[in-house]
């Protein structure tokens, strides 16, 4: 975990600038108490052409290096890890003991991302009308997930970040889609959980907040290549998916059906 963050079980930003606590914000309107708890990969930019396809041979050839396996068998493992856990981590924590933090830095190099990621004006605009806090809630790690942001040009926008680093508790790391950390996250938020809202293109890591009773929206359109059947999922009232959206931009527009 980062020192900086020590002081909390669930270190939430400030400004995603400087990454420090949580900038509350005072104001009677209910929308303005909403905090929405943006995922990044697939939600705020497409990772899929090029990003998650170097993080998944990255992921690989560490599992095969590490374990002394083939180049085949270490990618069935990865896989069977991310569906197992929500996180390839995990099962190498859990099963290997290897280091958590090597592997982060290892399985995510990008001295290019300012080349890969690009700004977005969209983007920037879209958080500035969407009323509440909007924090960045990702099981990516620290390093990698601040370049992103850095390349989307959006930080200022942000008023924190979450990475998988700061999902750990009793020596365990609980990502996405742990109820137990959702559970611990809005009680470090200080709010009720229906003034939470998860953004994200993953169903399952939608589901677990519902169950949590925090609001739901997914993102469905961003990527082409996306890898979820999200065409065959229903939004609305009384489902585990509140809204269903085809890119981040619409936000501010479905800010009513959440309230």
């Amino acid at each position: 975990m980062n020192p900086a963050n020590r002081h909390s079980g669930l270190p939430v930003g400030g400004r995603a600038r400087s990454m420090g606590r949580v900038r509350r914000r005072h104001s009677a309107g209910a929308e303005q108490d909403l905090v929405w708890l943006l995922d990044l990969d697939n939600t705020l930019h497409d990772a899929t052409p090029e990003i998650f396809p170097r993080i998944n041979l990255a992921m690989t050839d560490y599992v095969a290096r590490r374990l002394g396996m083939p180049h085949d068998e270490a990618s069935a493992l990865r896989v069977h890890y991310w569906q197992r856990y929500g996180a390839t981590l995990l099962g190498m924590v859990h099963h290997h003991g290897i280091d958590a933090h090597e592997f982060l830095r290892e399985t995510h190099p990008f001295p290019d991302l300012h080349r890969i990621v690009d700004r977005s004006h969209a983007l920037r605009e879209m958080l500035r009308r969407l009323p509440g806090r909007k924090i960045v809630l990702t099981n990516a790690p620290n390093a990698y997930a601040r370049g992103v942001l850095r390349g989307l040009g959006i930080a200022a926008q942000l008023d924190g970040l979450i990475a998988i680093e700061s999902m750990r508790f009793a020596g365990r790391f609980l990502p996405k889609p742990s109820r137990s950390m959702l559970a611990k996250l809005i009680a470090r938020l200080r709010v009720p959980a229906r003034c939470c809202v998860l953004v994200e293109d993953s169903p399952a890591n939608l589901h677990a907040a519902r169950a949590c009773r925090l609001r739901t929206v997914v993102v469905t359109g961003l990527s082409l290549g996306a890898v979820h059947a999200t065409g065959r999922l229903r939004a609305g009232r009384g489902r585990r998916i509140d809204v269903q959206v085809q890119s981040p931009w619409t936000l501010p527009r479905i800010v009513h059906k959440i309230r």
